[in-house]
């Protein structure tokens, strides 16, 4: 996690081009993420952005719901750093500097999100163990969704997975950088697990109403509600 925290504070300036250049259909990702979210627009909820980076999903979460509560979690201050002037203008966000292995929940929510940040966690016995205290820190009716990477359910489809990764890529950036940057960074870096054992471990540890809202190969939103 050192290793990690050390490369979004030197990425976090360049943060979101990178990921718009990198990651296929980002935006369309978001939004299908913040229309899942099932509260009524003029309603206080309270959210936590787990692995919030510069702010983008606290900033489409505020623009949905302006009275939102919001909390920003991040293990690079750097990101957080930049989140606080991305969503300067909103007095209701408050701005944790954190790592996800020792975070400890202070309060019930009623949303809890993620983009691009769960993959970290190295095992799949540490992403199930977070699934329940995210579980257990919301509210009754409440939701989380996850936006993330995510590995096919077999080798092949995987393989094909990064062959469609790398094309989209490919459009941005060049084949070097691809193959001496962020595939390097990826295999050392990023522990993604099966879609299919994310969706059986939130129904696992509780979770209802378990679905894919929306995926595009090695990329998905996903989620469900505590009821």
């Amino acid at each position: 996690m050192d290793r990690i925290k050390r490369h979004f504070e030197e990425e976090a300036r360049e943060y979101d081009s990178i990921i718009l250049n990198l990651i296929p259909h980002y935006p369309q990702m978001l939004e299908a993420l913040i229309s899942a979210i099932p509260f009524d627009a003029s309603k206080p909820i309270r959210v936590i952005d787990l692995g919030c980076g510069t702010g983008t999903i606290s900033q489409r979460v505020l623009a949905a719901f302006p009275n939102a509560r919001v909390a920003c979690l991040d293990l690079a201050e750097n990101m957080v750093e930049m989140a606080k002037v991305k969503l300067a203008q909103h007095p209701h966000v408050r701005y944790l500097a954190g790592d996800f292995n020792t975070f400890a929940f202070d309060a019930q929510v009623d949303v809890a999100v993620s983009s691009l940040a769960l993959h970290h966690l190295t095992t799949d016995a540490d992403k199930r163990g977070f699934y329940r205290q995210i579980y257990d820190a919301l509210a009754p009716g409440g939701v989380f969704y996850n936006a993330d990477v995510v590995l096919g359910s077999s080798d092949a489809l995987q393989a094909v997975y990064m062959q469609k990764w790398q094309a989209f890529m490919l459009q941005n950036v060049s084949r070097d950088e691809i193959e001496h940057t962020w595939l390097p960074k990826y295999y050392d870096e990023d522990r993604p697990a099966k879609l299919t054992d994310h969706l059986a471990w939130l129904a696992e540890v509780g979770f209802a109403d378990v679905d894919v809202v929306w995926k595009y190969y090695n990329y998905a939103v996903y989620g469900g509600t505590k009821t």
